[in-house]
């Protein structure tokens, strides 16, 4: 009897604990796509991304032409002739490789650039988010544009303009 009053006590106890905690959500994307400063620095990083695929693009169609004209003169090259041709050929394409890991790798110049344009813009929405849900008394705020898990909720805990509203940009 004991264990079937402790028991319900304790469930009573984490529903009325539950309903009392308040959730909300926001959609990063949409405040993201409402920042200036996001798109600028996202097409900032476009560009740049771009112009560097374009040099690791011709020295790969370098190495390439290298190994082209090398197929086609290969039977009037000597031994020695060849050797160097080929050298020559991957060098190029070895060059082509590491410029390309140098932008484009893990920690490469592309992601050092999108941590020194993106990262303070999420950190500024960050502290927003923060500072709506201790005004509002939210104990959790969701992304819905990242969570997968969310099917439905209802439009009115969506407070993704009150945090456009605290960066500046009222919608």
């Amino acid at each position: 009897m004991k264990k079937i009053f402790f028991t319900l006590a304790f469930v009573m106890a984490c529903i009325f604990g539950a309903s009392a905690q308040k959730y909300a959500l926001i959609d990063m994307d949409y405040i993201l796509r409402n920042v200036p400063s996001y798109e600028m620095a996202n097409e900032q990083l476009n560009q740049v991304s771009q112009r560097w695929e374009k040099e690791v693009s011709n020295l790969s169609k370098e190495a390439e032409t290298m190994y082209k004209n090398y197929q086609s003169e290969m039977v009037f090259l000597t031994d020695d002739q060849k050797k160097k041709r080929e050298s020559e050929i991957t060098a190029k394409e070895k060059e082509a490789t590491d410029l390309r890991y140098k932008y484009f790798g893990p920690e490469g110049e592309l992601y050092k650039k999108r941590q020194s344009l993106i990262k303070p813009i999420q950190e500024d929405v960050y502290n927003a988010v923060k500072a709506v849900a201790e005004e509002k008394g939210y104990v959790t705020i969701f992304d819905r544009a990242s969570s997968q898990s969310i099917v439905y909720a209802k439009p009115s805990i969506d407070v993704s303009n009150e945090v456009l509203a605290k960066l500046g940009y009222s919608k």
